[in-house]
């Protein structure tokens, strides 16, 4: 090799070692998620932030999200959470009637089951101000936990209504895939 190519090899060896020493993390981005409250560990002690990030409507911030499960995927036969941290103040009611829109696109539900969810999900969700967690956990076979900054506030039981509410981000068909990607940990 010629002394004028030997400087060259060894930037590129000091290079390639300090990649190989760094970490890596192939298609998935390392996660700043804040650790899921006690009682929610509790329930579903194997779960992992698999991916995450900001949700923004019309340019500004309306939470960050995490995916927590075993694996990044969604699944339905195995305990998982979708970690809400609200970036602005919103009216219960109105994050409800959102969450009812958006399950209706998916077209799984009747007029009934939908009325009977919206009043279920009326009773549960709270007012929240910046700053408030909302985690919405999964425990097979079908039952849906609200917790509000680390606090149980109430429950669904309904295999259909868990795969309709966790569908607004998680289902391929989301209205939102760029963010259903950022929770799964997907490039």
């Amino acid at each position: 090799m010629s002394a004028t190519r030997r400087p060259l090899a060894a930037a590129w060896l000091a290079l390639m070692l300090v990649a190989g020493a760094s970490p890596v993390y192939a298609s998935h981005q390392a996660l700043d998620a804040p650790a899921l409250p006690p009682a929610v560990a509790e329930l579903a002690p194997d779960l992992h932030a698999q991916g995450g990030g900001e949700m923004r409507f019309l340019g500004f911030s309306i939470y960050h999200g995490w995916y927590w499960a075993p694996a990044h995927s969604w699944r339905l036969d195995t305990p998982f959470a979708l970690d809400l941290r609200y970036n602005r103040s919103l009216r219960g009611a109105s994050i409800v009637d959102r969450s009812l829109t958006e399950i209706e696109r998916f077209d799984l539900a009747t007029p009934y089951e939908l009325a009977q969810w919206g009043e279920a999900l009326h009773r549960i969700i709270p007012d929240v101000v910046s700053g408030d967690r909302i985690i919405g956990l999964f425990l097979p076979p079908g039952t849906v936990r609200y917790f509000l900054n680390g606090r149980l506030i109430g429950e669904i039981v309904d295999p259909l209504f868990a795969r309709a509410f966790f569908g607004i981000w998680l289902d391929p068909r989301t209205s939102r895939p760029e963010y259903r990607q950022k929770l799964l940990g997907a490039p």
